[in-house]
């Protein structure tokens, strides 16, 4: 079985080795890395780790991470609503309860899955084998618009625009509690949280800068309605900013309540507009996803608007 060598670099003194290692590696759980350092794979210079050993300040090892087969990905026949779509890119109006792409937990019978079913072998291959087309993503409860690509040509312009930030994506999103400012900004560097590898968190030290830009469109007693605008694309952006504020977004049992509410497991989040320029053509392109059936059901559970 062929092997994936990783290297893991320990900023602080005193954390146990196994728990380094499910921290810095999203698919290892605690179990699996003490696995590994019973085999033998967790090197520091040289020479094995224990599986009870602490961490010094400095430290790097060596993983030896055994690299498993995934299956090969198959066109499946999944409805997609096509918002636009043409020789370079498609846009998708993805509903909740979809994953983007083949995953640990989810090995097909993904978005991914009905791009390849759809489009055939004209997706770009910049992704990777297990992400051909993606240019972004957005979380398996979060319903919206996200952008493919067809060829490495319009992939790569189009992440060109992900990064000088001519991308505009716009989300809407119910959040707890009553937003007295009817607009504002969260500029707070968003990593890994410390000791969830399944969470993402503010973190000022090792995180990376995100900023959200957050705007008020109505009131509901113990609710607020928002738009969201991105300037980053952190994993759960929108998601970590309101909670850190105070303002989860209803219905997130990860970084809110742990409970469902108004009848909603998972984010009432939805990306609503996105605006690009053509790779090809030069236009502008603006493009919109009415607020699906989940979120006006809720909307319409939360009673009148309050002033």
């Amino acid at each position: 079985m062929a092997e994936e060598k990783r290297e893991i670099f320990a900023e602080e003194s005193g954390e146990r080795i196994d728990a380094l290692l499910a921290r810095k590696v999203p698919e290892l759980s605690r179990s699996a890395a003490q696995r590994l350092l019973k085999e033998g794979r967790v090197l520091l210079e040289g020479a094995p780790v224990k599986k009870n050993a602490l961490c010094r300040a400095g430290d790097r090892f060596t993983l030896s991470l055994p690299a498993l087969e995934p299956p090969p990905l198959c066109p499946q026949d999944i409805p997609l609503r096509v918002v636009y779509e043409d020789g370079d890119l498609i846009v998708v109006d993805k509903p909740r309860g979809l994953v983007v792409h083949p995953a640990p937990g989810h090995p097909d019978g993904t978005l991914v899955n009905a791009l390849l079913y759809h489009c055939g072998d004209s997706l770009s291959g910049i992704g990777g084998e297990r992400r051909p087309g993606i240019v972004h993503r957005i979380d398996k409860d979060t319903s919206g618009l996200l952008i493919a690509a067809k060829n490495d040509f319009a992939h790569q312009q189009l992440s060109a625009q992900l990064a000088d930030r001519s991308l505009s994506r716009q989300y809407e999103a119910l959040v707890r509690g009553d937003l007295r400012q009817d607009q504002g900004t969260v500029d707070r560097p968003i990593g890994r949280h410390p000791t969830d590898r399944k969470r993402m968190a503010v973190n000022e030290r090792t995180g990376r800068p995100a900023v959200t830009h957050w705007q008020v469109l109505a009131r509901y007693r113990g609710y607020t309605h928002i738009a969201c605008r991105l300037e980053t694309g952190r994993t759960h952006q929108i998601r970590v900013h309101m909670a850190s504020i105070g303002h989860p977004l209803l219905g997130d049992g990860v970084y809110g309540a742990p409970c469902p509410e108004k009848g909603l497991e998972g984010q009432c989040l939805h990306a609503r507009r996105l605006k690009f320029i053509h790779p090809r053509t030069g236009e502008r392109m603006e493009l919109e996803a009415p607020l699906p059936a989940y979120f006006l059901d809720v909307l319409s559970r939360l009673g009148p608007e309050i002033g």
